[in-house]
């Protein structure tokens, strides 16, 4: 590519940022490293009415934490700044005032009043009402009112916006590097409005078509719902004498709902229990919560490469990727047209791959904020090591307690089940004289134990299933956990031993 690659993420602060939204950074991020080229972070925040405090830092840290770097923006910094349109409001009047004096755009003076009662007219006739080539001459706009009286108006006060005039019955041909070629007539088209006077402020199209100008982005990569702007958008760079330097464009599929009809929602996620956002998220104003990712137990590597096989397809059977492994493999030209149907289990099933191949020193730095929540200090080690003997039954990391809790916290309740098929008949006695043996082993490691104790059920006529589940019983409670040799080398022979004693003392025999 001759142009050097620079691409943005342009998300509005209007609540917590979705999956969908995170994959659109995800799929910009892959794009600009790609190809050498820089990741834009730009808050479009133009829309005072839906703005949500805390939206914007959620939006920060998400990307933080998802791994998705920027090169330039919103708490970066960058030749270009400002990067939240809220503080670059003053930029864009010049550029309304600029199609108006080209003929490219008009002011427009009617009242909500006005056109909602040609939208009634309209139903009545059976007819949809368009603001378009048909009206805009018959209304209150500086097409239809003399100069001196335009002045005159904008003078007094009155509230005005600027629409596009759009052109009729032209054919605007388009590309999409994700779509192919698209052509639309403009009669089907109506005239957008472009600059509002009551809030001074632009709307989204001409917000985004300068900045992305300014901002000398290369590549707009956006989500499906904004195809139907892109004629206008294509308009307002050649109305502009920008084309020359028009972004090219892909329009990304949806995510949809598991079920596979329509748009993946936060209702679908607590329908069925998962979440649609990347963090915890909780409104100030409504104080309304939605589940998020990080908090689910999701690991950011497995939680990204799940996302970025959502809608895109490597050409391989390879399904477990490093960020660095998808950014050397991802194209626009492998992303699907149509939707990605989201799958609950398979971001299970991501995170568990991941959780089983990870080094006991990547656990641990997971797994001690969790111990020392419960009270547990222990070095990164031991940590390490308790969660090394079980990760390959876990898929969240919070499944770490459950799974390995009775590692640090002697039992206090007996499985009702477990004790009732081991804690009855000659057992207990067995129990008892099975602690002696331990008590003697010098060299407590699971390899020499295992010998030890073999040798001592093969010379006393036990089977081996009766000494180990009735010793599971007394060392973890339940019947659940690893080998018993890795739990009797992990907690020592005193605790296995105290264990011991604490059954026997505490729980009377099944008759």
């Amino acid at each position: 590519m001759s142009r050097e690659v620079r691409v943005r993420f342009a998300p509005s602060p209007t609540g917590p940022l979705h999956i969908g939204g995170v994959r659109t950074a995800l799929y910009n991020y892959l794009f600009a490293r790609r190809h050498g080229g820089k990741m834009i972070l730009r808050i479009e925040d133009t829309d005072s009415q839906r703005f949500v405090p805390g939206a914007e830092e959620y939006i920060i840290e998400s990307l933080k934490w998802c791994g998705i770097e920027i090169d330039e923006g919103v708490g970066v910094g960058g030749p270009h700044a400002p990067y939240r349109q809220s503080e670059r409001r003053d930029i864009y009047l010049k550029y309304a005032k600029q199609l108006v004096e080209a003929g490219w755009a008009y002011y427009a003076f009617d009242t909500p009043e006005e056109l909602d009662a040609l939208r009634k007219e309209a139903e009545e006739a059976g007819k949809t009402f368009a603001y378009n080539y048909e009206v805009r001459e018959k209304l209150p706009t500086s097409l239809s009112l003399g100069a001196d009286e335009v002045e005159a108006r904008i003078a007094r006060g009155d509230q005005w916006v600027v629409r596009f005039k759009m052109p009729e019955n032209e054919v605007v041909k388009m590309d999409d590097l994700i779509r192919g070629h698209v052509e639309v007539n403009t009669s089907t088209l109506d005239d957008k409005v472009l600059y509002k006077s009551a809030d001074a402020l632009p709307t989204y199209h001409l917000a985004n078509i300068v900045d992305d100008h300014l901002m000398e982005v290369s590549h707009v990569i956006r989500g499906e719902e904004w195809l139907p702007s892109l004629p206008l958008h294509y308009l307002l760079y050649r109305a502009f004498g920008w084309t020359d330097t028009q972004p090219e464009f892909a329009h990304l599929p949806l995510l949809l709902k598991p079920t596979g009809g329509g748009k993946l929602s936060k209702r679908d996620g607590d329908k069925m229990g998962f979440p649609v956002f990347p963090l915890f998220w909780k409104s100030p104003s409504t104080g309304e919560t939605a589940r998020g990712y990080r908090e689910d137990g999701y690991l950011a590597e497995a939680f990204i490469n799940m996302l970025a096989l959502l809608g895109w397809n490597p050409g391989t059977e390879q399904e477990i990727f490093s960020m660095q492994e998808l950014i050397n493999a991802f194209s626009l030209e492998r992303v699907s047209k149509a939707g990605a149907r989201f799958q609950p289990d398979k971001a299970k099933w991501f995170n568990a791959q991941y959780l089983h191949t990870m080094s006991d020193e990547a656990l641990a730095a997971i797994y001690q904020p969790i111990l020392k929540e419960h009270g547990i200090e222990v070095s990164d080690a031991v940590a390490g090591k308790a969660a090394g003997i079980m990760k390959e039954r876990m898929t969240l990391t919070t499944d770490m307690w459950d799974l390995t809790s009775f590692f640090f916290v002697a039992p206090t309740e007996y499985e009702e089940k477990l004790t009732k098929k081991q804690w009855k008949g000659d057992n207990p006695a067995m129990l008892a004289k099975f602690r002696e043996v331990l008590a003697a082993i010098d060299d407590f490691s699971k390899e020499n134990t295992e010998v030890v104790v073999k040798a001592w059920i093969e010379a006393n006529g036990y089977s081996l299933g009766q000494v180990m589940n009735t010793l599971r019983l007394a060392l973890v409670g339940a019947g659940k956990g690893p080998g018993m040799f890795d739990v009797t080398e992990f907690i020592g022979k005193q605790e296995c031993l105290k264990r011991i004693d604490s059954l026997i003392a505490n729980v009377t025999p099944v008759e």
